[in-house]
């Protein structure tokens, strides 16, 4: 039987490589909940398909969190990991200082025999190469002359800053990150090429990866290597380890720290004592912007600023799983940098970040106004801020239509108002009595010619039977009460009222609870009834798309609509039935 994994690895040397975030289109229902929950509003949505914009994502992962329906989805790097096995190179490990949470009660060297029976052929700590950071960090930050660093371990927090807050980007420390720091350094010290795969809670490491691939080659989330290690009947907790099963080339210390809110900055104080600067940590990007505000090169005294995506730090990452407190991670964490030897090896690892801002368009107020009256919001009075697009406010969705991020038909506010008032209008036009009832046979709603028929025609101009029984209108309420129990999904009779046969269509809405009855006056003169024929036809052709807005909001499918329209056409064209009494 063939391995799926190698199946895949076949296509993935064809096929076209995906975002590290992307949407799986035949899956995405319009809900709007990625484009609330994304941060920056990366998100496009065009013939109500919700798509990511690479170039303005962060990769933070909130929408794939929050998609109801998977569409949004990461992709999968296992084939090319697996891929990598196969070369002909040894493929070592660079592992997350994470971890140790995210595998509560398996050894690291466990961990580290399982990922050798997948086929690598060595692990190293991540925390290594956010010890050389830390040491370079302190080493700045002794030499003095700096009033703001920011710190650029997050590759979220540095994807915000570059394309959201340019102005703050420039105080980013000039360093690699822990990952491609840890990537150089096992490089230059294997005897030989290797292939070099990530494994964390991060989905933002695989654009560092896609970036950088002369020093990472695949990024893999700690799901991946779950689903990895299932897929060959791995179990970590059960292996018994060797004594090779052990971190090359050591193990780390306080780079163990940096997957916690405040780590790096133990991490920094731990290489250096008496360092003169103030030190905050900031977790979560909602926090990002109110953090950034009022600082700049003049910020009185000196300042690093460590910036983690994530509440509470990496090891809440979007692919982190362990269901433990965070002060649980935090203090486990801490156990484990304490119990390693000190580092003394150093190695330079600075290379420049180049900013790169998105760029943005001025948008007067009237341009803004333009599009806020094209979902009927003709003043700030009717700017709702009701949040169903997605968007905080009516003017942000005004932005992101103006920049083609959204759709008038994303208002549901404005969805609402339009269908109602085409629901009205063909309510008016429609040339049969038409009225929604509810379970206690109540009139929800009805259009004139049901007013005329059955409050007469003395009534009719001033009547609104609107919220009448219709047993108080009709004999028919037995009739009516056996349908709705029933559940049938349509029933037709025709029925004597005054000395008239009424043609009599009853379908269910919401099975149960509400359902529709149109009435006809079949004992009009033919010709009338032709005129209705011709009258009706046109209504069918006219409005059909506004029925199926109108069935789809009241929980009917749009072919049922269309079945029932032309039912009553073809009622009308059996002129025979007219003399009969079938009620």
């Amino acid at each position: 039987m063939d391995d799926p994994l190698n199946t895949l690895i076949s296509i993935e040397g064809t096929a076209k490589r995906a975002p590290p975030i992307f949407t799986q289109k035949t899956e995405c229902q319009d809900c709007y909940k990625c484009i609330r929950e994304c941060p920056v509003k990366a998100i496009q949505v065009k013939e109500g398909d919700a798509s990511i914009l690479p170039e303005l994502c962060i990769l933070c992962g909130h929408c794939v969190d929050a998609c109801p329906r998977g569409a949004k989805q990461v992709r999968d790097d296992i084939p090319r990991a697996a891929a990598l096995l196969q070369g002909p190179h040894e493929t070592w490990v660079s592992l997350a200082p994470s971890f140790l949470t995210e595998f509560p009660g398996v050894r690291p060297g466990q961990l580290i025999a399982a990922l050798r029976l997948l086929g690598f052929a060595r692990v190293s700590e991540t925390a290594i190469g956010a010890e050389l950071v830390s040491h370079h960090v302190a080493e700045r930050l002794a030499r003095g002359g700096d009033a703001l660093l920011i710190s650029s371990a997050c590759p979220t927090a540095v994807e915000y800053l570059r394309k959201y807050a340019a102005p703050h980007a420039v105080f980013l420390t000039e360093l690699l990150s822990p990952l491609l720091a840890h990537a150089r350094l096992l490089r230059q010290n294997a005897t030989g090429p290797i292939a070099l795969v990530f494994i964390g809670p991060c989905i933002a490491k695989k654009i560092e990866a896609d970036q950088h691939p002369e020093l990472v080659d695949v990024a893999l989330t700690f799901e991946d290597l779950h689903r990895w290690l299932a897929h060959r009947g791995i179990r970590p907790a059960s292996l018994e380890e060797g004594p090779d099963d052990a971190f090359s080339p050591r193990r780390s210390r306080d780079g163990a720290l940096y997957p916690v809110e405040g780590g790096m900055i133990r991490s920094i104080q731990g290489q250096r004592a008496g360092l003169e600067a103030q030190f905050l940590s900031v977790s979560g990007i909602a926090r990002f912007a109110e953090a950034l505000a009022g600082l700049d090169a003049t910020t009185e005294g000196r300042l690093f600023l460590e910036l983690l995506a994530c509440p509470g730090g990496c090891v809440n990452g979007p692919k982190s799983h362990a269901r433990v407190s965070t002060v649980c991670k935090h203090l486990a964490l801490a156990r484990y940098a304490r119990a390693a030897l000190p580092v003394t090896e150093r190695a330079p690892i600075e290379e420049t970040y180049s900013p790169s801002a998105l760029s943005r368009r001025l948008v007067t107020e009237e341009k803004l106004r333009e599009v806020l009256r094209l979902v009927g919001k003709e003043g700030p009075e009717d700017e709702l801020n009701c949040g169903g697009c997605g968007y905080e406010s009516c003017r942000d969705f005004a932005l992101a239509y103006l920049d083609g991020k959204a759709e008038r038909t994303m208002c549901v506010a404005h969805l609402r108002a339009l269908a109602q008032k085409k629901a009205d209008v063909l309510l008016r036009k429609l040339p049969s009595a038409l009225a929604l009832l509810d379970r206690d046979l109540r009139v929800v709603e009805c259009n004139p010619h049901f007013n005329q028929l059955f409050a007469g025609p003395k009534e009719a101009d001033g009547a609104n039977l609107e919220g009448r029984n219709l047993g108080d209108l009709t004999p028919f309420t037995e009739l009516f009460e056996n349908f709705l129990r029933s559940g049938e999904e349509t029933l037709e009779k025709d029925l004597r009222f005054q000395g008239r046969i009424l043609h009599t269509l009853l379908f269910q809405i919401e099975k149960h609870d509400l359902f529709g009855a149109l009435f006809e006056d079949i004992t009009r003169p033919a010709t009338q009834r032709e005129q209705i024929i011709r009258r009706s036809r046109q209504v069918i052709q006219q409005n059909l798309k506004t029925v199926q807005e109108i069935a789809s909001l009241i929980g009917e499918n749009a072919a049922d609509s269309e079945i029932i329209l032309s039912s009553i056409v073809d009622s009308f064209q059996d002129g025979e039935r007219a003399g009969g009494d079938h009620g």
